[in-house]
């Protein structure tokens, strides 16, 4: 499948199979993210693999959709507000990197933005100045939604001089 068709089909799952995803696979994909663009190299995603204790305190209204897989994406800390802003950046994009190639082979994925509460936060014993970018859910969707419309592009660009 082609990248740009891999980006227009990718959706959130809202519920998924019992399936167990193999942890080659994901590793995998993992890896594969790691490739994402980060300023200077600086790599400050770190990933927290959420076990059934921790993901009953978070208290998630659907459970993350009884995916088999659930973890957290965290940027770590930097030195100014510029640096913790590139940090996010490059952790987005390797978030991105990780949908994508797990779409590619039928896993499906919901972000949840939930780990960046204080309550969830300290469930997670997320350390000062880290950011959470997101809680995922994984695997093999019980159904794949359609997608939604979306605004023209031609809407969204500006021209300067």
């Amino acid at each position: 499948m082609k990248i740009t068709e891999l980006i227009k089909t990718r959706r959130s799952t809202k519920q998924f199979k019992q399936t167990p995803i193999r942890e080659e696979e994901l590793h995998s994909w993992l890896e594969a993210a790691s490739y994402a663009p980060n300023h200077r190299m600086t790599e400050p995603w770190e990933l927290l693999f959420i076990g059934p204790n921790t993901r009953a305190k978070l208290k998630h209204k659907t459970d993350f959709g009884n995916a088999p897989v659930v973890f957290a994406v965290l940027s770590r800390p930097a030195a100014t507000a510029f640096e913790r802003d590139e940090n996010v950046m490059a952790a987005a994009c390797f978030v991105q990197n990780f949908l994508l190639a797990a779409h590619e082979a039928g896993v499906g994925t919901y972000w949840a933005s939930l780990g960046a509460l204080p309550h969830n936060r300290e469930i997670l014993s997320v350390q000062e100045n880290y950011d959470v970018i997101g809680i995922f859910g994984m695997g093999y969707p019980e159904e794949v939604p359609n997608a939604k419309p979306r605004t023209p592009i031609s809407s969204k660009i500006t021209y300067l001089s």
